[in-house]
């Protein structure tokens, strides 16, 4: 756990050992870390300024300046764990501009075929027509892995759209991701980290659509017949819903969750004319704590962020001006556990390659299961 918070004897028997603020750690031998040597390291990392929030659990996190690049404060920025939905924001980046908003689609039973069980859908239909803009609301509100798999058909098939998807990571110089499957679908070897969840934010948002599309809050939905239905955001920080507040000047962007991967929340929010970034990931087994310990983080970087020296920095594009590529030496590889793929009959979401699509009463009936509501196992 990355927590920054004192812990007591108890947790320390428990735990084993903290996870100190590390300030003077000595930078490691081996070849740099991408974003500065502070990043690769596997304790909480922060410049001077007043203590971060206490009660962090997230097995890896960042804060991040959007303009400046800088990196505020990190606790295993680039330790490689599953990302769940997350990983849509990389879709976004790839596909997002290829087609216009107002193109039209009539999806056939091919573009729905691979869907495992268990996807997070948005109720797409073989035989009805959508616009790309109808489709993308069902990749951002949703996170529709039947409206994933329609896009990445149009985009010349799941295959060549995961390629796509990896050319796109290293363009954005993201080399801690490997993509298996274009929505985050738990495959062995399917891993990012909160420094390349980071990155995809904000290249991510530079874009107006994207940055349209992850600040949505609700839309209409074709149902087939000339009838439609109303889709809200799963991004619980944006709706305010179950318990939880919007989070004042948020502008997205992607929420997520599957069996490995816990909860994974990428989020965006402007102050004073500010906009920071902040990834969390797999924090306690509980619905709410991804975004209380986003929140959290945020509140603390706009309260004090400006008086902290950064740890690290996002970089640019490598067409961008950054030279070279480095070394994909850029951090610690997660646990064999944590990067196995899925037990057989595991509830997860994502576009994979078993073939399964919901039937309309079972798709109804998920509608109802909002997100992080108890009782239900919501996969988003």
């Amino acid at each position: 756990m990355c927590d920054s918070a004192r812990l007591s004897r108890r947790s320390l028997l428990a735990l084993g050992a903290t996870l100190p603020v590390a300030a003077a750690a000595p930078a490691s031998a081996a070849a740099p870390v991408l974003g500065g040597d502070r990043l690769g390291r596997d304790t909480v990392q922060v410049g001077s300024a007043t203590g971060l929030p206490g009660g962090l659990t997230a097995r890896s996190w960042l804060l991040a300046d959007h303009d400046s690049g800088e990196v505020l404060a990190a606790c295993r920025a680039h330790r490689r764990l599953p990302p769940a939905s997350t990983l849509k924001m990389l879709f976004a980046d790839t596909v997002l501009d290829r087609f216009p908003r107002g193109g039209r689609h009539t999806v056939t039973a091919a573009d729905l075929a691979g869907i495992p069980a268990g996807s997070s859908l948005v109720g797409v239909r073989a035989g009805t027509t959508y616009t790309v803009d109808q489709l993308w609301q069902g990749v951002f509100l949703r996170s529709g892995n039947d409206a994933v798999h329609v896009l990445a058909h149009m985009n010349g098939g799941v295959a060549k759209t995961v390629a796509d998807m990896q050319a796109t990571a290293r363009e954005l110089q993201a080399l801690d991701t490997h993509v298996v499957s274009p929505d985050g679908f738990d495959h062995p070897g399917q891993l990012s980290s909160a420094y390349d969840l980071t990155l995809f934010a904000r290249h991510g948002l530079r874009d107006p659509g994207f940055r349209a599309y992850c600040r949505t809050r609700t839309a209409d939905f074709p149902a087939g017949g000339g009838k439609s239905f109303q889709i809200q955001n799963t991004d619980r920080l944006l709706s305010g819903t179950w318990g939880l507040r919007a989070y004042p000047g948020l502008i997205g962007v992607k929420n997520g969750y599957t069996s490995d991967a816990g909860n994974t929340f990428t989020g965006a929010a402007t102050r004073a004319g500010r906009t920071l970034l902040v990834t969390v990931m797999h924090p306690a087994d509980r619905a709410d704590a991804v975004y209380e310990e986003a929140a959290a983080l945020l509140d603390w970087g706009f309260a004090h962020g400006a008086s902290a020296r950064p740890v690290g920095v996002l970089v640019e594009p490598v067409s961008e001006g950054q030279g070279a590529e480095p070394s994909p030496r850029s951090g610690p590889a997660a646990s064999p556990a944590v990067a196995a793929g899925p037990s057989t009959g595991r509830l997860v979401e994502g576009a994979g390659t078993a073939v399964a699509l919901l039937a309309g009463g079972a798709w109804a009936l998920r509608r109802r299961l909002a997100p992080g509501r108890p009782g239900g196992r919501h996969r988003e």
